[in-house]
């Protein structure tokens, strides 16, 4: 928070309201809170970010009392899966001998069937409000009209441009904007709430007041405050988490965050005019319902209850993890002989859906090698497009672009740029323009009765899916970004090299395929492109590194670090496009005569690539093989009614950072996370601490995003596509009203009968020793969490070992398979 908190004016004030105890229970509830990005930049984030200090049982347990949803798959979902036999007896063994110690961890196989056979299944409803309880007081919806009041002034006050007129107070902080709002809303006197308005005059104008005056009305005990806090937030939906992110922003641009504070107080100004609006008998219910703050995770009974459904959901993915063990086991090769030099080697994302067309690649050019590594490719840049001010951050959300580049006409000069920028940006006033007359309230009106007619063959065209549209943000062929500065860009291609294991054995032809999709009339496009570009598509990466690493001074460079390119190799930059399979090549032009036949056969590769990937995909999606089969794939890119143009990263299970030897031989579904990754190249370990603190935990949020999604949309999803309102340009509302949501649609988890993302938890394999796994896990606090509190599953791979080894919940490694 931006002030100090005041303590209320009073005598004795109860120890909730000094300084202190606010202070550190207004932090403790935002940080629970994980950040939701704006749908233009929408990236998988884990909606338990916040909780991750927590073992999972008790942050399972949290959220029940928080938000009453599930974080774990309902009771009958495990049991159906017992009885067709996807979960065995030995599966729930193994995930009880892996348990945690424990009074209330069953004693046996038999005992762990009999609490999942019981009645007490522990989701339900959530810890009371004020405004919870006022519903059965007053036998009214006080708590659905202050949403839908809260809902509103939000979308006004966060609006970004989608409302026409904006909120007169939008240059306010949060609370004081609303204070200054709802004075003069006159709905809750209609709605019954009398002397509203009054009430709101004489509240504090500034948050931090608001806080302290609210926590001594509602005399919370001091241990139950964090808790009531966070269950306020819960009230929020989505509202809470874009308040968060734009906290995240100024945290990363090492500002102290207060967006998410402010948002509390409001809502808790709500909870104190129910009070003293409400009479004495909702007083009354409030003063027999706080203590339950306090007692929260007291009852033997339903923390039981939790234990019990870990454990059968480690079972279950216990049950998954096993085929995939052995595998990995029985393709493990001895070293041989390096392989003759590759005729290309080609980079892809670590996304799930770059594993499909790797193994098609691999099939359709013999000799062809692969490799894995994040798609930012390592250039975290703020990319400004040709003839804009302000640039969009082409990188992991966990990082603050340091560095930024200008996209610019290749090879013009400097009055052709400048005549050039201006005609750029004359286009873009117009475009603004335009889109502004189209949305006016007023203009609406005029522009159907006069143009609707313009777009009749525009509009019979998308609806029979036969429009042809350029996908969002992608870039121009004939512009190139601005390098960055030379000492600058040695660092970047050393880092990338490195971080990719690549640094002998170059092939004459490197491909470095960034990956993005493409659709139309969806607010979630950017959560199908790439999440480490920051939700957009990569090719401004992979081209810029592509030029990096053909510097000529660069590789001068690199060869005083011990890394040698050959004059004869070439890195070129491409594009997968994951809707359709096509991936096109960026700068040919500048690829030198002597490698165009090295070119001609990698893009006929390419393209048959594309193929079988497109045939593999079909079956996930509902068709079959047939030219019409997969015309229909291709047509979903197209399509302004399909509400799944693609799986996106659907059944996502397990991240692999190993050599490409170990995953070569299988086929892993395009369900998992491959970086590549050689020990033998990283002595001191810098390399596996890279992996693990930034792409595993990407992965690890991507998949609990899905995860979540999966078993419980409507906390943590957004509910039904073909519903979706855009709200304020940031994000979408379910229907004409509510809250902000968060989350995935449920049309990209399921098919509409069955769930097509399995909700498991990560499975993470390193080919490491385990000693140098166990030494980044000592300097990695966060990552150490993920893995002792059972948000993930950490396995090794030895190099020259035998086995999996898996780490237990005693710290301990033991062989899995």
């Amino acid at each position: 928070m931006n002030a100090m908190l005041r303590p209320a004016e009073t005598d004795a004030a109860p120890a909730a309201t000094t300084t202190p105890t606010l202070q550190a229970a207004v932090t403790d509830a935002c940080r629970r809170v994980a950040p939701l990005w704006p749908l233009a930049h929408f990236v998988a984030v884990n909606p338990f970010l916040g909780l991750t200090d927590l073992p999972f049982a008790e942050a399972a347990q949290r959220v029940a009392a928080t938000e009453g949803a599930r974080v774990t798959p309902a009771r009958r979902v495990h049991a159906e899966a017992i009885a067709r036999g996807e979960i065995t007896d030995a599966d729930l063994a193994e995930a009880l001998r892996q348990a945690a110690p424990g009074p209330h961890r069953p004693a046996d196989v038999a005992e762990l069937k009999r609490h999942l056979a019981g009645p007490h299944d522990p989701a339900g409803d959530a810890l009371p409000t004020v405004l919870s309880l006022a519903a059965t007081v007053h036998r009214r919806d006080d708590e659905a009209l202050a949403d839908a009041q809260l809902a509103q002034w939000a979308a006004s006050h966060y609006d970004q441009g989608q409302a026409m007129w904006a909120s007169p107070w939008r240059g306010l902080r949060p609370y004081a904007a609303w204070h200054e709002q709802a004075q003069r809303d006159r709905r809750p006197e209609i709605e019954g709430w009398s002397g509203f308005r009054a009430a709101v005059r004489a509240l504090p104008a500034d948050a931090d007041a608001l806080i302290a005056e609210a926590a001594t009305a509602l005399a919370l005990p001091a241990p139950g405050l964090p808790l009531y806090f966070q269950r306020l937030l819960a009230t929020l939906g989505g509202w809470a988490g874009h308040a968060r992110y734009r906290d995240w922003q100024d945290e990363l641009r090492g500002e102290a965050g207060s967006e998410l504070a402010e948002l509390l107080a409001v809502r808790l100004a709500w909870e104190l005019l129910a009070l003293r609006l409400g009479g004495p008998r909702l007083a009354a219910a409030w003063a027999g319902a706080r203590e339950r703050f306090v007692e929260h995770g007291r009852d033997p009974r339903r923390l039981r209850a939790f234990v019990v459904d870990e454990i059968v959901q480690h079972a279950y993915e216990i049950a998954w993890q096993r085929p995939l063990a052995a595998k990995l086991v029985a393709t493990r090769a001895p070293a041989t002989e390096p392989a003759p030099r590759a005729p290309v080697q080609a980079a892809f994302c670590i996304d799930v859906r770059s594993e499909v067309f790797r193994r098609a690649l691999e099939g359709s050019l013999p000799g062809a090698e692969t490799l894995g590594f994040a798609g930012f490719f390592g250039m975290p840049v703020s990319y400004v497009p040709f003839g804009h001010d302000t640039g969009r951050a082409q990188c992991p959300a966990l990082l603050a672009p340091p560095l930024t580049v200008h996209e610019q006409p290749k090879r013009s000069s400097d009055s052709d740029r400048a005549t050039r920028l201006a005609q750029q940006r004359t286009r873009n006033l117009r475009a603004a323009g335009w889109q502004a007359f189209k949305r006016a309230a007023v203009a609406s009106f005029a522009f159907v009765e006069s143009l609707g007619l313009v777009y009749a063959a525009r509009l019979l065209l998308d609806g029979f899916g036969l429009a042809r549209h350029s996908p969002r943000g992608r870039c121009r062929d004939d512009m190139e970004a601005t390098l960055p500065p030379p000492e600058v860009r040695l660092d970047l291609a050393t880092n990338l090299l490195r971080g990719m294991s690549l640094t002998d054995r170059f092939a004459r032809l490197v491909l470095l395929a960034g990956h993005g999709a493409s659709s139309t009339n969806n607010p979630y496009a950017s959560g199908l492109d790439c999440g480490a570009c920051g939700g957009h598509s990569g090719e401004a990466n992979a081209r810029l590194a592509a030029r990096v690493l053909n510097d000529a001074a660069v590789r001068e460079g690199l060869a005083t670090r011990g890394i040698a390119i050959p004059a004869d190799t070439v890195f070129v930059a491409g594009l997968h496009d994951t809707t359709t399979d096509a991936l096109i090549l960026y700068d040919r032009d500048d690829v030198p005569a002597s490698h165009a036949d090295d070119l001609d056969r990698l893009e006929q590769a390419l393209a048959e690539a594309g193929a079988r990937t497109r045939t593999e995909r079909a079956a996930r999606l509902g068709l079959d093989a047939s030219p019409e089969g997969l015309r229909a794939l291709l047509a979903r890119s197209q399509d302004w009614s399909q509400p799944r143009p693609e799986w996106g990263l659907a059944g996502c299970a397990a991240f692999i950072a190993a050599p490409r030897e170990a995953t070569r031989a299988l086929d892993l579904g395009g369900r998992v996370f491959l970086h590549s990754y050689t020990w033998a190249q990283d002595p001191e370990g810098r390399v596996l601490e890279q992996i693990m603190s930034a792409p595993m935990v990407v992965a690890s949020w991507i998949n609990l995003q899905y995860y979540a999604s999966s078993v419980d949309n409507d906390a943590f999803g957004s509910g039904n596509k073909t519903l979706h309102n855009v709200v304020a340009g940031v994000g979408v509302m379910e229907g004409a009203g509510g809250h902000l949501r968060s989350g995935l649609p449920w049309q990209s988890v399921s098919d509409g009968t069955a769930l097509v993302h399995e909700p498991r938890r990560l499975t993470a394999v390193l080919a490491a020793p385990t000693e140098a796994i166990e030494r980044v896990l000592a300097k990695q606090a966060g990552v150490r969490e993920l893995v002792d509190h059972g948000w993930l599953h950490l396995f090794a791979l030895p190099p020259g070992g035998e086995g999996l080894w898996r780490r237990g919940a005693d710290s301990r490694w033991e062989r899995f398979a």
